[in-house]
C-alpha cells in the first residue's frame, strides 16, 4: 500500500457480520478485515473494538463510547474516514445517533449484514468492502453519517430496517442517496437536514435523559403512560396515523406535560410527516411533533434535545431542522 493512500479507520461492535454462531459474534475486527484483502489495496487500514455485542443489546453507553472514540480519530489529519461494523437490528438508531454528535465532515459509514459468515450467500465481505469504498471517497465528505448495505448509500436520518432480506434497509418516500457500483460511490442526492459539523446537538455530558417509547393501538387506555411517565423526562407517542393520540389519553398526557414531561408525537406508520395541529391540538397541549422521523430516532433526537432544554418548542425547532 502506497504511504499516501486514504487512512480508514474500521470501528466494530459485533452483530451478524461478525458472528460465528447463532448466539454470539465472536469474529475480531482484524479477523473481518482479513476476509476481505482487498481492503489493503485501497486504503490503510487500522481496526479497534469498541464493543462485541448483538446489536440488540447494544447500549447508550455503547453510543457514548463510540461517539467519542470517532470525534477523536477524525480530529487526526491523516484519518480521511470511519467505518462502522454493526448488527442490524439497531445498525439505524447508533447511525443516527453519530449523525447528531459527530463533530467532523468526514466521512462516517455504519455497515453491517443480513447473513452471518458462515451462511450461504453471506453478504457481509461485500458490505464491508463497499463501506470502505465509500470511507475513501471524497464526494462522501459532507454527506452526515452514511448507511450501507446491498450496495446502496442511505443517510442516517432517513433509512430503516424493514425486512429480514438483503435489501433490508431502505427510506421509505425517499430513496438512497447513491449506489456503489464495481467498488465506485455513486451520488445522486444530499441530505438537507442539519447533521455532524452542523449539528446543534453536539454534547459533552456523559449521562443522556431517559426516554420511552409508547405504542398506539386500537383500544390503548392510558393505565401503562401513567405508570411509566413518572420515570422520564420524555416520551416518544409512536402514534396511528398521523401520530394521532385518542382521546382516552388527552388528559393523562396533558397532566404529564403540565408536571414537566416532554411529549412527542411520532407515527407507527412506515413513512408519515407527522403534522402540527393535525386532528391533535400540539400547541395548546404543549406537545412536540417528530417530522419524519420514525419513534426509535425521534427517542434519539430527544435525548439530546433534553441536554439543552426542556421547552417544548426550543425542542420542536431541532425536529423541524435535524
Amino acid at each position: 500500500m502506497e504511504s499516501n493512500a486514504p487512512k480508514i479507520l474500521i470501528v466494530t461492535t459485533g452483530g451478524s457480520i461478525a458472528q460465528t454462531s447463532p448466539m454470539d459474534p465472536t469474529l475480531s475486527g482484524d479477523d473481518l478485515v482479513q476476509a476481505v484483502p482487498e481492503l489493503r489495496d485501497m486504503a490503510s487500514i487500522s481496526v479497534e473494538q469498541v464493543a462485541q455485542v448483538l446489536s440488540a443489546d447494544i447500549s447508550v453507553e455503547d453510543w457514548l463510547k463510540l461517539a467519542c472514540r470517532i470525534n477523536s480519530a477524525l480530529s487526526e489529519d491523516d484519518i480521511q474516514g470511519v467505518v462502522v461494523t454493526h448488527g442490524t437490528d439497531t445498525l439505524e438508531e447508533t447511525a443516527y445517533f453519530l449523525n447528531l454528535v459527530v463533530e467532523s465532515e468526514k466521512p462516517v459509514v455504519v455497515v453491517g449484514a443480513m447473513r452471518r459468515p458462515y451462511s450461504l450467500g453471506a453478504d457481509g465481505s461485500a458490505n464491508l468492502f463497499n463501506a470502505v469504498a465509500i470511507a475513501c471517497n471524497p464526494n462522501a465528505k459532507g454527506k452526515g453519517v452514511l448507511v450501507t448495505l446491498n450496495s446502496e448509500i442511505h443517510s442516517a436520518r432517513d433509512v430503516t430496517k424493514t425486512t429480514s432480506n438483503l435489501d433490508a434497509f431502505k427510506a421509505a418516500g425517499l430513496g438512497p442517496l447513491g449506489y456503489v457500483r464495481s467498488g465506485r460511490p455513486l451520488f445522486y442526492r444530499t441530505p438537507t437536514r442539519m447533521h455532524t459539523s452542523a449539528s446543534k446537538l453536539h454534547f459533552s455530558c456523559r449521562i443522556l435523559p431517559r426516554v420511552a417509547i409508547h405504542y398506539s393501538y386500537a383500544g390503548v387506555t392510558p393505565d401503562i403512560f401513567e405508570a411509566t411517565a413518572s420515570a422520564y423526562e420524555g416520551v416518544i407517542w409512536a402514534g396511528t396515523g398521523n401520530g394521532n393520540l385518542p382521546k382516552s389519553l388527552r388528559v393523562a398526557v396533558g397532566e404529564a406535560v403540565r408536571r414537566g414531561l416532554v411529549f412527542v408525537r411520532a407515527s407507527r406508520v412506515n413513512f408519515v410527516v407527522v403534522e402540527r395541529n393535525d386532528e391533535v391540538d400540539d400547541d395548546t397541549l404543549g406537545f412536540v411533533t417528530a417530522d419524519s422521523l420514525n419513534p426509535q430516532k425521534a427517542r434519539i433526537l430527544l435525548m439530546l434535545a433534553l441536554t439543552k432544554t426542556t421547552d417544548p418548542a426550543k425542542i420542536q425547532e431541532f425536529f423541524d431542522t435535524h
